[in-house]
C-alpha cells in the first residue's frame, strides 16, 4: 500500500475556502463516527460525574454540526469540481470511506433517541425514523457498489490489502444496530416488525461479508506482515463489525418481546432473545481477540513511528462500537466482568479521542490534513482499471 493516500499536503497549496473544497474528502467523515460514539457511551457510564451527561448531549450536537458542515463542503466540491471528486470510483483507498458517511449519520440517529427525546420530545423520533431510512439507502448502496467498483475498476492484491475494506461493507449493520434502538419508541406494531426484519436483513447483508473479509486480513497479515505505518490505525478496525454486529443482535433480541407479542408472533421471542444474547457473547470474545492484536500491533507501530493522519479516527469508532456492545452484555447479564470492560473501554476511547481531536484541529487549522490524493503527484492512480 502506497502511502500518498494520507499524507499531508503543503499549507501554502491550499489557500483559501475554494481550495479546501476541491481538496475534501470523505475520510473526513470518520470523525463523524467517533465523536458520536464517544457521546453515546458516555452517556452510559455509570460513574457519577456531575455534567458528563451535559458533556456527552454537547458532544452529539457538535457532531451535527460537523456533519452537516462535512455535508456542505463535500457536496460543494461535487458541484465546483464535478470531474475531480468521481475520480475516487477508481481510488482503492479512499473510495472504501464512503462508508463512513452512513456510519456517521447512524450516530447521529442514535443520539436522536437518547438525547433528543428530552429535549424535543416525540418529535426527535420522528426525526430519528426519517434519518434512519436514509441512512439504510445509503448503506445499501454503498455496501454493494464500493465493493463491485472493487472487482470491475480499482486495482487490488491480497498484500496491498488492509482492513478499510470493511469499511463500505459495515455500514448496513450500523444502520441495523441503529433501527434496533429505534423499535422500543415506535407505537405501531406493523411498522416495529417491519422495521425489525429489515435490521436482521440488513445485518445479514453485513456481517457475514465483513467476517469472510477478517478471515482473508488474518491471512493476509501472516504472510505479508502488518501494513506499512501510515495505516497504523487499520489494525482496529476489525473491531467495528464484530462490536456492531454484537451490539445488533443484542438489541433486537432485547426488543424481541414486544415487537412479536404485538405481531401475534410472542413464540419466536424467546428465540431471538436467546440468539442475541449468545451470538453477542461470542462476537464479543472474538472482538478480545482483535481487540489484544490491535494493541500489539500499535504498541509494534509506535516503535516504528507514526505519524499522524485522518486515519487515526480509526482508534475511535470501533473500540466506540465495541464499548456499546459490553454495555449491552452488561445490561443484560449483570455480570461485573462486562460491566468493568465497558467502563475501562469508555476511558480509553476518551482519551484516544482527545488525542485524536486534537491532532485534527491542529491539521485542520494547518490545512496540511486537507489532501485528495488524486490531485497529489505520485499519488495511488485513480483511473486505473482491472485487466479484463
Amino acid at each position: 500500500m502506497t502511502t500518498e493516500t494520507f499524507s499531508p499536503t503543503r499549507s501554502r497549496d491550499i489557500d483559501g475556502l475554494i481550495p479546501i473544497i476541491r481538496h475534501f474528502t470523505p475520510n473526513w467523515f470518520a470523525a463523524t463516527m467517533g465523536t458520536g460514539i464517544l457521546a453515546l457511551d458516555l452517556n452510559q457510564l455509570p460513574i457519577a460525574i456531575d455534567g458528563l451527561h451535559a458533556v456527552a448531549r454537547s458532544l452529539w450536537l457538535g457532531n451535527i454540526v460537523l456533519f452537516a458542515l462535512f455535508s456542505l463542503m463535500y457536496g460543494a466540491r461535487w458541484i465546483l469540481f464535478p470531474r475531480e471528486a468521481a475520480r475516487v470510483f477508481g481510488h482503492p483507498t479512499m473510495s472504501m470511506f464512503f462508508g463512513t458517511i452512513p456510519m456517521g449519520l447512524a450516530t447521529i440517529i442514535n443520539g436522536f433517541v437518547v438525547f433528543g427525546i428530552p429535549l424535543w420530545g416525540p418529535a426527535a423520533i420522528e426525526i430519528a425514523t426519517v434519518l434512519w431510512w436514509i441512512d439504510v439507502a445509503m448503506a445499501l448502496v454503498i455496501g454493494l457498489g464500493v465493493p463491485f467498483l472493487m472487482i470491475t475498476r480499482q486495482d487490488h492484491a491480497i498484500e496491498r490489502m488492509t482492513a478499510i475494506w470493511l469499511l463500505p461493507v459495515v455500514a448496513a449493520e450500523v444502520a441495523a444496530a441503529s433501527g434496533a434502538g429505534l423499535l422500543p419508541h415506535l407505537a405501531d406494531p406493523h411498522i416495529s416488525l417491519a422495521i425489525d426484519m429489515i435490521c436482521y436483513a440488513l445485518w445479514a447483508y453485513s456481517v457475514p461479508t465483513a467476517l469472510g473479509i477478517i478471515v482473508i486480513l488474518l491471512l493476509r497479515l501472516v504472510v505479508h506482515n502488518l501494513p506499512h505505518h501510515d495505516m497504523a490505525p487499520s489494525s482496529w478496525l476489525t473491531l467495528g463489525p464484530i462490536g456492531t454486529g454484537a451490539l445488533g443482535l443484542l438489541l433486537l433480541g432485547a426488543d424481541a418481546p414486544r415487537v412479536f407479542a404485538s405481531a401475534g408472533l410472542g413464540s419466536l421471542a424467546d428465540a431471538a432473545q436467546g440468539i442475541g444474547l449468545i451470538g453477542g457473547v461470542v462476537l464479543w470474545g472474538y472482538g478480545a481477540w482483535w481487540l489484544a492484536f490491535a494493541v500489539l500491533a500499535t504498541l509494534r507501530y509506535l516503535r516504528l513511528g507514526m505519524r499522524f493522519n485522518l486515519g487515526w479516527w480509526g482508534f475511535t469508532f470501533p473500540i466506540g462500537v465495541y464499548t456499546a456492545s459490553t454495555y449491552a452484555l452488561a445490561a443484560q447479564l449483570h455480570l461485573a466482568l462486562f460491566e468493568v470492560s465497558a467502563e475501562a473501554l469508555t476511558v480509553c476511547l476518551m482519551l484516544f479521542w482527545m488525542i485524536v481531536a486534537s491532532l485534527t484541529v491542529s491539521g485542520a487549522v494547518s490545512r496540511r490534513l486537507f489532501v485528495a490524493p488524486c490531485l497529489v503527484n505520485g499519488s495511488i492512480p485513480c483511473d486505473a482499471r482491472r485487466g479484463s
